[in-house]
């Protein structure tokens, strides 16, 4: 009687073991599979991040804290975005209208997501000719957001994404 428990304690120590080897083989399959569709759900939305932003231009208005008035317009023109190989950067190519400059420069921007949303992180930041900036601006729905700070100055900014034209196109290329 005593071998008969401990052949049946054998057994059930041996099925718990077995099952828990095959449960463990069965969430590799499935742990990849997540991978694989993290790994995909995060292309697509890079591609629609480049895809809504290379060759467009963002227009819409800014308001600098502490001077009231009417809202100030704004306009960048960004002709390309692509993902750097390292990290959350990706290369700006854009349009820069500020005072009396024009110009076009690449930028190696951070982008950081907040879910499905990417946010441009600028801290501290130097553009040649123009100077030092901090802002977070998000983009969602064709649309954009966020604050800016250059030195002591800084506010909101905000407005639409629309696709270049013909002739933005042309200018934006024009501008160096």
């Amino acid at each position: 009687m005593k071998i008969s428990r401990i052949l049946q304690m054998a057994l059930i120590v041996n099925f718990l073991f077995g099952a828990s080897v095959m449960l463990a083989d069965d969430e590799k399959p499935a742990a990849a599979t997540e991978e694989q569709a993290a790994s995909s759900d995060q292309e697509a939305l890079f591609k629609k991040f480049e895809e809504t932003l290379s060759g467009s231009k963002l227009v819409g208005s800014f308001t600098v804290i502490g001077k009231e008035g009417p809202l100030r317009e704004e306009e960048y023109s960004i002709t390309k975005i692509s993902k750097l190989p390292k990290g959350d950067y990706w290369l700006f190519t854009a349009r820069i209208k500020y005072g009396d400059h024009d110009l076009t420069v690449p930028l190696p921007l951070e982008v950081k997501w907040s879910g499905d949303t990417p946010v441009i992180t600028l801290t501290d930041f130097t553009i040649p000719a123009l100077g030092t900036f901090t802002s977070r601006v998000l983009i969602y729905n064709d649309k954009y957001a966020g604050t800016w700070t250059h030195g002591k100055v800084g506010g909101h900014l905000f407005g639409k994404i629309v696709k270049l034209d013909d002739k933005d196109a042309d200018e934006v290329g024009e501008a160096k």
